[in-house]
């Protein structure tokens, strides 16, 4: 009997330790995330939906910037090739922006190309009036 109630405090022990463990490492991976990933990490209700909400903003961020500043006039069959490849390599783009700012560098890539081709609209449509 006594043995058992040893055995049976030792494995609590064992799982507080796991618990206590488990705790430090993951508060510890949580403080090394980037920003934005930190913040769907700790407010989303699950590990899973915060991944896969990661995975969306990098995908669009990435298709974005991808239009904005290097897309040309493809057919239908290149353009879903070229975003079929984009969806696979945001899969470890995804895996980059938990501890790098890859959401945040994207949002100033499309910040700034949406700034440049703005400015070239403008100074088309101004050589257009003068034309």
């Amino acid at each position: 009997m006594m043995l058992n109630m040893m055995a049976v405090l030792s494995s609590y022990l064992n799982l507080v330790l796991l618990a206590t463990v488990s705790t430090i490492e993951n508060d510890y991976a949580f403080n090394r995330m980037s920003g934005i990933t930190r913040y769907l990490y700790g407010n989303l209700p699950s590990f899973e939906i915060a991944g896969y909400v990661t995975f969306v903003l990098v995908f669009l961020l990435s298709a974005l910037v991808y239009k904005l500043g290097f897309a040309k006039k493809l057919s239908i069959g290149k353009n879903i090739l070229i975003y079929t490849f984009l969806f696979v390599g945001c899969i470890v783009l995804t895996f980059l922006a938990l501890y790098l700012p890859m959401i945040e560098g994207l949002i100033i890539s499309a910040l700034i190309l949406i700034v440049y081709k703005s400015r070239l609209w403008r100074e088309k449509r101004g050589e257009a009036k003068q034309a």
